[in-house]
């Protein structure tokens, strides 16, 4: 009888078992390359060939996590998204030692303590909006920070449930994006700004048009509290929204009007707005339809255009004017766009918001129109300047996504995103637990509106809104620092 195989034997075996299966792969992946057409490096060296993509894709990962200081990354560095990250957690959202912030950089906010601020007792607290105070339906707005839009689509299901019931728990709005209104956006009972894109989603007939019965019934809602016009979006102006096939379900398809697995790519601008005489006409229909506050939303691209709409609007008289401009800078995110758009196209929010609030103010329509600022501000201080520059309100979209858990990954077009926040894969959704996030998301933005009002504590106002460019100042390429009042001259008499 032969004796049984030793356990050395079996090794050896499986050894040259995988050693051979290993060979036969190689092979295999030999022809394909040599054979494929599309990779001229993997053409010329099989399987090796291979290795460089790999190493591209691990290069991202290692850059992120290994490389680069925390204040390097782009579009978000590590320092700011540690910041959103500890407001959602039990323990105080404080750092010690010092601050890593490189105060040399030319743009550099820094902003002036006063003197002699106000005790502790005294401390700045915020206050309740009136936007849209001619409309039916006027909407007090209790907080200055509030969520940018994002659409279902874009998002997930569970993304969006649990952005809707933190903003609840806030006390804050949540814009509905150009995606129409979904069941998931009202679960949370909060208010909601439902914005009109270009596509019109939610509201439109099938040639694209708008359908104001369609309208009128989301307008009844009494979760809907103001109506945006998009007229273009920071990261890609002049550019329809896209919303890649793959993330196009039967249940989003339906909310939208479109065919399921279709790419949603929307027009460049409204069809019936040619000029800013229809683009006045077209708020006047909206607010007669819902008569709720309507505004628009869109990229300054110059100084003189922007001023054509506010004279306009002062030659129209107030009954035309928009409630509210949202202004999108062009640092601006998106689930996608060409990247032209996003790198080159659209004035800096740290440019715009200025030069928007002084033609606002010289048209004599501060009181009338409320200007809420939008793109990359995500943190205290980044809220506070865009007060100080002359917003009324700021609206964040990133900012809300990290507090959900976004790791920048920047897999959002590819509906592989490994935090379930943009995918609409229920495997990877399932890491997105709404009962968790929700708090998160509701302690993030408390928590920014906290340390806004410590900012305007500490340079002596008793209200974020009281902020003024006086309260700023800016670094220049000098190295030194210059008031931003002389940078940006405000029109107001307090300025």
């Amino acid at each position: 009888m032969s004796s049984p195989l030793t356990v050395l034997e079996i090794l050896a075996f499986v050894f040259i078992g995988v050693i051979g299966i290993g060979l036969l792969c190689a092979v295999v992946l030999f022809a394909i390359d040599r054979l494929q057409t599309q990779d001229a490096i993997r053409r010329n060296y099989p399987v090796i060939g291979r290795f460089r993509h790999i190493f591209s894709t691990l290069g991202e990962f290692f850059r992120q996590y290994f490389f680069a200081m925390d204040r390097e990354e782009l579009p978000f560095n590590r320092a700011q998204r540690d910041w959103i990250k500890r407001t959602g957690e039990p323990h105080s959202n404080t750092v010690a030692f010092g601050s890593t912030r490189n105060l040399s950089i030319v743009g550099t906010p820094i902003f002036v303590n006063a003197a002699f601020p106000p005790l502790d007792n005294q401390f700045a607290s915020s206050q309740p909006m009136v936007i849209g105070a001619g409309a039916r339906m006027p909407y007090t707005a209790h907080s200055f920070f509030n969520i940018s839009g994002m659409s279902y689509g874009a998002l997930s299901r569970p993304a969006v449930r649990a952005l809707s019931r933190g903003a609840a728990k806030a006390g804050i709005w949540m814009n509905t994006g150009e995606g129409g209104l979904s069941p998931f956006h009202l679960e949370g009972g909060c208010d909601i700004v439902f914005q009109i894109g270009t596509a019109k989603f939610g509201v439109r007939n099938e040639d694209g048009s708008l359908n104001e019965d369609k309208l009128r019934k989301i307008a009844a809602n009494a979760c809907v509290k103001m109506f945006e016009l998009k007229l273009a979006q920071g990261a890609k102006p002049g550019k329809g929204g896209i919303l890649p096939g793959a993330k196009v379900t039967a249940e989003i398809a339906e909310i939208r009007g479109l065919r399921e697995g279709v790419d949603a790519i929307s027009p460049n601008r409204h069809v019936e707005i040619d000029d800013w005489d229809d683009l006045l006409d077209m708020i006047v229909r909206l607010r007669d339809i819902t008569g709720k506050p309507v505004g628009i939303k869109t990229v300054v691209g110059d100084r003189e255009s922007f001023r054509d709409l506010m004279q306009t609007i002062k030659k129209r008289g107030d009954d035309c004017a928009p409630d509210f401009f949202t202004i999108d800078g062009g640092e601006g995110g998106t689930g996608a766009a060409p990247m032209p758009l996003i790198d080159l196209v659209g004035m800096s929010i740290r440019e715009s918001l200025p030069l928007a609030a002084d033609l606002r103010n010289e048209a004599g329509l501060k009181d009338r129109i409320r200007l809420v600022a939008s793109g990359k501000l995500v943190n205290p201080g980044d809220v506070a300047w865009a007060l100080a520059a002359g917003a009324d309100f700021i609206t964040s979209a990133r900012g809300f996504m990290f507090s959900l858990g976004c790791i920048q990954s920047l897999k959002c077009n590819k509906n592989t995103c490994p935090t379930g926040i943009t995918t609409h894969n229920p495997r990877l959704q399932k890491g997105l637990v709404v009962e968790d996030k929700d708090q998160r998301v509701a302690l993030y933005a408390k928590e920014v509106i906290h340390e806004v009002e410590i900012i305007a504590h500490s340079v002596g106002v008793a209200e974020p809104r009281l902020l003024r460019r006086r309260h700023v100042r800016i670094v220049q390429d000098s190295g030194r620092s210059a008031p931003m009042n002389e940078i940006y001259p405000s029109l107001r008499a307090d300025g």
